[in-house]
């Protein structure tokens, strides 16, 4: 960053004040909460972690230094209301997926029809078919989702975002209970920890690299040649 698009220290100190203020009305709101889900102390949370954010962009620009804390913000994780001992747990996992090579993906599963015909057709797919539907049916039958990931590239398949999500309850579901609609009860708030895969993260992490080269990598003028190393060094 250049020193004409620098913070001021002035503007540093505002920021560091802000965080202050900020951690003191946080404090209040949660020695006068009401309940769990007290809208107060979740507003209260909210501006604690937007000022501390903002004040460690800003001392890292002026001064490339980071605060030693992160508040997580709202987008990345919600307050957990779920039990403190949970009895049960729940894993949700979603992967996405794109069919890029659907003549590979026919073949594997008809190659998998073809060892196992009897399992297939018992199954009720029918990938000799020729449907992209009736492959799939077929080797997401045959494998288990963890070696399809593993192996995706095999089936024709170019992986997307992945999430997985580990839900508290505090007692189990009966059996048979949410098989019609397995996902839609899932609540953000009973998520005790979750892991997310995505090219977006790939992204900024290429640009953090780009940065870093662009830094530590001198520019040459185009008559600028370099000098020869010296072998006898």
């Amino acid at each position: 960053m250049s020193d004409a698009a620098q913070p001021t220290a002035a503007e540093v100190r505002a920021a560091a004040e802000a965080v202050k203020a900020a951690l003191d009305r946080h404090l209040a709101a949660v020695e006068r909460r009401t309940g769990e889900d007290d809208p107060a102390v979740y507003e209260a949370f909210n501006e604690l972690a937007a000022a501390a954010e903002e004040y460690d962009e800003l001392l890292y620009d002026r001064y490339d230094e980071v605060t030693p804390f992160e508040i997580p913000g709202t987008e990345d994780a919600l307050p957990y209301t779920g039990p403190e001992e949970p009895n049960a747990l729940s894993v949700l996992i979603r992967r996405d997926y794109t069919v890029v090579e659907p003549l590979r993906l026919l073949a594997q599963a008809q190659r998998v029809e073809a060892v196992e015909e009897s399992g297939a057709a018992a199954a009720g797919f029918d990938a000799a078919s020729g449907t992209v539907h009736g492959a799939l049916g077929v080797l997401f039958g045959e494998f288990e989702p963890d070696e399809i990931a593993s192996r995706h590239k095999e089936f024709g398949l170019e992986e997307g975002d992945s999430t997985l999500w580990v839900t508290a309850a505090d007692e189990p579901a009966e059996a048979g209970e949410w098989l019609e609609a397995p996902f839609d009860h899932a609540d953000p708030h009973q998520v005790v920890c979750r892991f997310d895969v995505s090219a977006v993260f790939d992204e900024e992490a290429g640009a953090d690299l780009d940065d870093i080269e662009d830094a530590v990598e001198p520019e040459l003028d185009e008559d600028e040649e370099l000098e020869p190393l010296d072998a006898d060094r």
